[in-house]
């Protein structure tokens, strides 16, 4: 099987930036050979409350899932929606100075980018235990 190139960030949630604690609360992942683009989110909410200052759960929720919107496109995703899989990649991990923020961008080798964007979020979000 050929392997494809992926390039993938992990999304944070850094609830106050002057103390610079932030939780791993997502990974987007895009592979342009399969026209894949993708991301799963989850935040857990007894590990966000302890750092949040004013918690507003809900709507980082809200925002976390809008993410999710923008790499599956179309109108769920507003105008950001109709832009190409890389266009809105590029979008889901420019930097940003707000409570989301994306990880730098990673690159690695797969041949099913679906499976890899489990194992990233298991390995980086939920912290599964992988063997390695």
């Amino acid at each position: 099987m050929t392997k494809l190139l992926y390039q993938y960030a992990v999304l944070r949630v850094v609830p106050r930036p002057e103390r610079a604690e932030s939780l791993n609360a997502g990974v987007a992942l895009f592979c342009p050979e399969r026209r894949f683009l993708g991301a799963r989110v989850h935040l857990d909410k007894g590990l966000y409350l302890g750092l949040a200052p004013e918690p507003d759960f809900e709507l980082l929720l809200c925002h976390l899932d809008s993410v999710v919107k923008v790499c599956e496109g179309g109108g769920a995703a507003g105008a950001l929606g109709g832009l190409t899989q890389r266009e809105r990649f590029g979008r889901v991990v420019a930097p940003k100075n707000t409570v989301i923020q994306p990880s730098v961008v990673h690159t690695g080798f797969t041949t099913a980018p679906e499976k890899e964007l489990s194992l990233l979020f298991g390995r980086l979000v939920h912290r599964e235990k992988t063997g390695l």
